[in-house]
């Protein structure tokens, strides 16, 4: 468990742009489950959640097409919550960071820690932009 003090701005960096901090599993659930698209940022401490990730996923909304839904739980911090979305994300397995989309409850897109690891930002917004004008 990290302290909140580190992990704060973390977070932040996501709720900041009007993604839903998620910490229990029935709202993960919830969230997912809801009619549209959901995006689900599985975030965490490593340097490619702050080099990558959150960057890729926050460049990712300046699109025509977005998910109605924004949300994000944080490894090593909320695990009953991450492990409710990492159950949903299922086949793939667990990694921190990802970023899954869903739509309709069921998951459309994937990107796992090894998609992100050595990408930029850029690229991850990229990926993003192209799996939501599918399927937003």
């Amino acid at each position: 468990m990290y302290p909140p003090e580190l992990v704060g701005p973390m977070k932040e960096d996501l709720t900041s742009v009007g993604f839903n901090e998620i910490t229990n599993p029935d709202d993960v659930e919830s969230i997912v489950k809801t009619e549209g698209t959901t995006l689900m940022v599985v975030n965490s401490v490593c340097g490619c959640a702050a080099g990558n990730a959150r960057p890729g996923a926050k460049l990712s909304l300046d699109n025509d097409k977005v998910p109605t839904n924004l949300a994000t739980v944080f490894a090593g911090v909320d695990k009953e919550a991450t492990d409710a979305a990492r159950g949903l994300m299922l086949p793939f397995p667990p990694s921190s960071p990802s970023i899954a989309l869903f739509k309709d409850g069921q998951l459309v897109h994937m990107l796992e820690r090894h998609h992100i690891e050595g990408a930029t930002a850029e690229l991850i917004s990229n990926n993003l932009k192209e799996a939501y004008n599918a399927f937003c």
